[in-house]
C-alpha cells in the first residue's frame, strides 16, 4: 500500500494531543510497565504544546494511545529510510516485511482513537495486540535470514514505540471484558452475518452466488485466483465479495492486502481446489513472505480449499496460510505442509473442521484463535522431533493464545511406521507468555507423557500459560507432565470457558453471521 493512503488514514485530528502538567507526569507514568519513556515523551509533549492537567485515567489512556501513533509514524520514517542501506536481497526482503508491517501498525493504532469507528475496548486491545506482534515479526525477518548486522541494529531505535504499545496494552486492559453476551449450542459466532451464514449453508450453490470465478480450463471470469483477487480490489463497496475457485491445482502465491476487506474464497471442497507454493526461508524469503495464501483484509471467509505449502521438511519456515485478518473464519479447509505450516499471525481468527498437517511448530502465531472439530495431523520429521504449537504472546496484556478445542491430535499416514522412535509434543514457548489450552481434545499415542517441550533453557517457563482440560485418548494422560510453574491441569470449568469461543474471541458477536457452525461454550 502507498504511504500516502497510509497517512492519509489517520485521524484528522491526530495532532490534537491534551497536555500533561510536569508535577502529574511522573506519578501518571508510574502506573505502567515502562515508566521512563512515557515520562520521556510526554515531557516532550509538553515542550512542543505546553502544559494543562489531565484528571482521569481514560484521558491518560488516549494520550499514550496517541503518543504510540507519533511514535509509529515516525519509527516507519525511520524504517523507509534504511532501505538505500541493505547490502543483498535478504536484507531487503526483510526491510520490505518491516515496511509494509508499520504501514500495518499505523493503521491498527490509528483505529483505537478514531471517533467513527464503532469499537469495543476487546477491539482495541486485539489491534494493540497485532501492532506489537507486527514489531516483533519485523525483527524475525532479519534473524531468519541471518543478516542481523547491518540494518537490524538501526532499526532497534525504534524499541520505543514497543514500550509505549505495551503501556497501552497495560492501560487498556482494565476496560475489556471478554463475558459473553449470549450463548449457541450449534452454530457461529454472532460477528458471522446473516447473509455470510446462508452462504455457507448453501455452498453446494455458491457458483451461481458468486461474484468471480476462477477456472483452470477456461469456464470461468479468470485462470488465476490472483487475477481475481485484484479484480476484487476494484469493487465498490464493502460488502461481502465471493470469489468461487472450481477444483484444480493452483500454483500461485496469493496475498489479499489489508485494504480488501469481507473477501470470500470458496472452493470445491478439500483436496479438490489445491492452492500450492514452495517458498521458505531455507529458499530465501522470510517466513512471513513464505505464504502460499497471506491475508490482511479484515472478515476474511475461507471454504472447501486445500492451502499447500510443498517446500519439504528441510526448507526451515515454510508457510501455507498466514492470516492477520481480524474475524476471520476457515471452514473445511485443509492446511498442508511441515515445519510453520499454519501462522495464525495476528487478531481474532476461528477454524472449523479443518485438517493442519506439519512436523515443527506447525501452528504458531500471535492471533487470539479457537481451532474447533478439528484434525490436527503430525507429520514424519528430519529432526526426529514434532511440536504441534508455537505460540507467540511477548507481553501479558496481549488478548491472544491458541485455544484448541473438541479436535483431534494424530499421526499422519508417513508418520504411523516411524511413531515410535519420534517424539511429538504439544507445544513449546516461542515468546515470553506464550499461550496454549487444549480442551476436549482426543490425543494419541504419538504425544510424548511430557506433552510439552522447552524452548531453550528455562526461558518462558515460569511465565508461559498451558492448560490441559478433559483430553482423552492414550496420549492424554496429564500423570508425566512437565512441571512448570506456568503449565497446569485445569479442572475448573469456569477457568475452561475462558478459552471458548464465546469468551476468548468474542465469537458470539461474530461467528453467526458466517453460518459456519460453532460450538459457543464448553
Amino acid at each position: 500500500m502507498a504511504v500516502n493512503l497510509v497517512f492519509s488514514l489517520l485521524f484528522v485530528t491526530y495532532f490534537v494531543f491534551p497536555t500533561v502538567s510536569s508535577y502529574s507526569l511522573k506519578s501518571w507514568c508510574s502506573q505502567t510497565p515502562y515508566p521512563q519513556p512515557c515520562e520521556y515523551f510526554l515531557a516532550d509533549h509538553n515542550r512542543k504544546y505546553g502544559v494543562s492537567i489531565i484528571n482521569k485515567k481514560s484521558d491518560f489512556r488516549k494520550m499514550s494511545l496517541k503518543l504510540a501513533l507519533d511514535r509509529a509514524l515516525s519509527a516507519h520514517e525511520n524504517t523507509l529510510s534504511l532501505g538505500s542501506k541493505c547490502r543483498n536481497k535478504h536484507e531487503k526482503a526483510a526491510w520490505a516485511d518491516c515496511i509494509e508491517l508499520y504501514e500495518n501498525i499505523i493503521v491498527k493504532i490509528n483505529k483505537t482513537i478514531d471517533p467513527s469507528i464503532k469499537s469495543t475496548a476487546d477491539d482495541v486491545q486485539t489491534w494493540l495486540s497485532t501492532a506489537l506482534t507486527n514489531i516483533k515479526t519485523c525483527r524475525s525477518g532479519f534473524i531468519e535470514l541471518e543478516v542481523t548486522d547491518n540494518v537490524m541494529p538501526i532499526l532497534m531505535s525504534n524499541i520505543n514505540v514497543s514500550y509505549l504499545i505495551s503501556n497501552t496494552l497495560f492501560l487498556n486492559r482494565g476496560y475489556y471484558s471478554t463475558e459473553p453476551s449470549a450463548t449457541y449450542e450449534d452454530g457461529f459466532p454472532n460477528w458471522v452475518s446473516p447473509r455470510d451464514r446462508k452462504l455457507l449453508q448453501s455452498s453446494s450453490n455458491l457458483g451461481s452466488q458468486a461474484n468471480i470465478v476462477v477456472a483452470k480450463d477456461g469456464s470461468g471470469n479468470y485462470n488465476t485466483i490472483t487475477e481475481a483477487v485484484a479484480a476484487a480490489g476494484k469493487r465498490t463497496g464493502s460488502g461481502r465479495f465471493v470469489i468461487y475457485v472450481k477444483v484444480g491445482i493452483y500454483n500461485e502465491n496469493v496475498e489479499i492486502g489489508m485494504n480488501l476487506n469481507n473477501v470470500m474464497l470458496v472452493g470445491d471442497g478439500i483436496g479438490k481446489t489445491i492452492i500450492t507454493g514452495s517458498k521458505s526461508v531455507g529458499g530465501g524469503s522470510t517466513t512471513f513472505k513464505s505464504a502460499t495464501v497471506a491475508v490482511d483484509g479484515d472478515g476474511f471467509i475461507a471454504q472447501g480449499i486445500t492451502f499447500r505449502n510443498t517446500a519439504g521438511p528441510r526448507n526451515d519456515q515454510a508457510v501455507a496460510l498466514r492470516s492477520g485478518s481480524d474475524l476471520s473464519v476457515f471452514y473445511q479447509c485443509s492446511f498442508e505442509g511441515y515445519q510453520d505450516t499454519l501462522y495464525v499471525h495476528s487478531q481474532r481468527q476461528f477454524y472449523r473442521d479443518c485438517h493442519i498437517y506439519g512436523t515443527v511448530d506447525f501452528i504458531f502465531g500471535n492471533a487470539a484463535v479457537v481451532l474447533q472439530n478439528c484434525n490436527i495431523f503430525a507429520r514424519n520429521p528430519s529432526s526426529r522431533i514434532n511440536t504441534v504449537t508455537a505460540q507467540g504472546r511477548s507481553d501479558p496484556n496481549q488478548n491472544t493464545g491458541i485455544s484448541i478445542h473438541n479436535c483431534r491430535v494424530t499421526a499422519a499416514s508417513d508418520l504411523k511406521p516411524y511413531q515410535n522412535s519420534v517424539k511429538t509434543y504439544l507445544g513449546r514457548p516461542w515468546q515470553q507468555y506464550s499461550r496454549t489450552v487444549i480442551m476436549k481434545t482426543f490425543l494419541d499415542s504419538l504425544i510424548d507423557p511430557a506433552g510439552w517441550m522447552q524452548w531453550t533453557g528455562t526461558f518462558a517457563l515460569n511465565t508461559l500459560y498451558y492448560g490441559e482440560y478433559l483430553n482423552t485418548g492414550s496420549g492424554s494422560s496429564t500423570a508425566n507432565r512437565v512441571n512448570w510453574p506456568g503449565y497446569r491441569v485445569i479442572n475448573s470449568a469456569a477457568e475452561a470457558s475462558k478459552f471458548t469461543p464465546a469468551n476468548f474471541i468474542a465469537g458470539n458477536s461474530w461467528l453467526p453471521a458466517t453460518n459456519v457452525p460453532f460450538k459457543s461454550n464448553l
